[in-house]
């Protein structure tokens, strides 16, 4: 009776332990690629499913989006320039089997070929496009991750660039740029400004020119203003027809 009594104990921890060892839960954002023998069987999970404890293995995958930091890169520009650049990775795994099977750590890899991807994209461009189009470089890089990643079962859901450190030489430089920028700009407008104001004096002489009674109404029109700024000078102009009048009569005499 002992005997037996040890015997279905036994028993009962053997069916324990190989209950805890088969019985697996998996949440719903994971998923598990087992092996039997060493050979893949398939993927399994969410929820709760059995495994043969010594002869089936399980691997444990994350489909949640990981954010993965760049480290800073030394990138040269396509016009020499020297600058830093850092960004931010996004990238989730669409296909458990691929990204346990084809790569060995896929975390490491993404991160490597990210790295290397920022350097090679960024080295195409001038300076001044990785300042004022980081959308479309951030679109460019993402696209190329995407491709190479595929095969790894991983999806690169986006990319952003952080930072462009550039050294103090070239912030000053910059900033004299477009110091010149804007007063070059400042110059053009004042220089548009004169010619529309030119052309809007020949127009308003021309229609004065057809009325002689307009001209002498600008003439009290101006006096008003002078008065009204209480003026201890007051200037009466002198219209241009009487001077010609007086400059004929002293050519006659």
């Amino acid at each position: 009776m002992m005997l037996d009594y040890f015997g279905y104990a036994a028993l009962a921890l053997v069916i324990v332990v190989f209950l805890t060892q088969a019985v697996r839960v998996l949440r719903e954002y994971e998923r598990g690629v087992v092996f039997t023998l060493g050979r893949f069987t398939g993927v399994k999970g969410p929820g709760l499913f059995l495994l043969i404890p010594i002869v089936q293995q399980l691997v444990k995958v994350d489909l949640r989006v990981v954010v993965q930091v760049v480290p800073p890169q030394d990138v040269i520009s396509r016009d020499n320039v020297s600058v830093k650049v850092n960004a931010v990775l996004y990238f989730r795994i669409v296909d458990a089997e691929r990204a346990i099977i084809k790569v060995s750590d896929y975390m490491a890899a993404t991160s490597q070929l990210a790295q290397t991807t920022l350097r090679s994209v960024l080295g195409k461009h001038e300076l001044d496009e990785m300042l004022a189009e980081r959308d479309r470089l951030n679109a460019d890089i993402q696209e190329i991750l995407d491709k190479q990643t595929d095969v790894w079962g991983i999806k690169v859901t986006g990319i952003e660039i952080k930072d462009i450190d550039l050294n103090e030489t070239m912030v000053r430089a910059i900033a004299k740029q477009a110091e010149a920028e804007r007063l070059r700009r400042a110059k053009v407008i004042n220089a548009m400004g004169e010619q529309q104001a030119a052309e809007k004096l020949v127009e308003a002489g021309r229609t004065l020119a057809q009325e002689p009674q307009a001209m002498q109404l600008r003439y009290f029109a101006a006096l008003h203003d002078i008065a009204g700024e209480r003026s201890s000078t007051v200037v009466f102009p002198l219209p241009m027809n009487l001077l010609d009048h007086l400059t004929r009569r002293s050519e006659a005499t």
